[in-house]
């Protein structure tokens, strides 16, 4: 049995860069005192969620990748030997800006990045406006856990992407996000699981939690948490967390099941890329 101890967190916004950096060194040494291998922050975990609003004020939250805070959270990977995916704001160069995830190791090494592709551009998720979409691939990371990929928030409205990290070899793809009440509501009860059992292996999704009303005002809204594991058979493992508390998530994973899910079910064998034309077409 190959158990693999894995975390997520969902958090409120302190009002500050620095405070919310030193809330998530606290998640990282609270998830080693329990014994967590690997750990995923949420969207943009340093800062409030700005595509509430358009404000050029926000480009200042970007930076290099890697850069100061993934070079922080590389001495805390190391020190704790933990896997880290650390979802930040990217700068590439003046104007070229994504929504980024670098991929730490337990060693501390980086291993890269992955950056969002679905961009969305509606009321309150103005992200264009703040993001390039991403042009890396879905790369998947081979760290001391296993094979972690990451398909951010908007991004798991769009099954090609999860296939794409499932024919990558990723057995843990962690979905950070920034969700408010909606629709989003019932697709986030759907979408993970269904792309777990689809994809077969295990996914980690996490959402912030909050109303950020004292940077936004009116126009915020209130983040509902309910983040969550789910296996490669599309179940839970162990509660989803609550809609309004601060938590680090930790569950176990037991990497078997994927391969006894594949043996089970051979939709990689079964699968005819050959056919899929629409799929593909711009």
């Amino acid at each position: 049995m190959t158990i693999v101890r894995a975390a997520i967190t969902q958090a409120t916004w302190t009002g500050d860069k620095e405070s919310m950096i030193v809330k998530h060194e606290g998640f990282v040494r609270d998830a080693a005192a329990q014994g967590v291998q690997v750990l995923c922050f949420q969207e943009l975990f340093y800062g409030p969620y700005f595509g509430i609003t358009q404000d050029a004020k926000y480009y200042d939250y970007a930076e290099s990748v890697p850069g100061p805070t993934v070079e922080r959270f590389q001495a805390l990977a190391a020190e704790n030997s933990m896997v880290i995916v650390l979802p930040v704001y990217e700068e590439e160069q003046p104007g070229v800006l994504y929504n980024t995830a670098a991929v730490l190791d337990a060693d501390g090494s980086y291993l890269g990045k992955y950056r969002k592709h679905h961009i969305p551009n509606l009321p309150q998720f103005w992200e264009k406006f703040y993001f390039r979409p991403g042009n890396l691939g879905y790369p998947v990371f081979d760290t001391a856990v296993g094979k972690v990929g990451v398909y951010i928030c908007y991004d798991r409205h769009f099954p090609e992407g999860w296939r794409e990290l499932g024919l990558n070899g990723a057995q843990i793809v962690f979905n950070p996000s920034a969700t408010k009440p909606g629709l989003s509501n019932r697709l986030w009860e759907l979408e993970q699981p269904a792309a777990a059992a689809a994809n077969q292996y295990f996914i980690g999704a996490n959402n912030r939690i909050g109303t950020e009303s004292d940077e936004f005002g009116d126009e915020a809204v209130t983040f509902y948490g309910s983040s969550y594991f789910v296996d490669p058979r599309g179940n839970y493992v162990g509660a989803v967390a609550s809609t309004d508390t601060e938590e680090l998530v930790v569950r176990d994973l037991d990497l078997d099941v994927l391969r006894e899910v594949r043996n089970a079910w051979q939709f990689y064998r079964d699968r005819r890329p050959d056919s899929y034309t629409a799929t593909v077409a711009p």
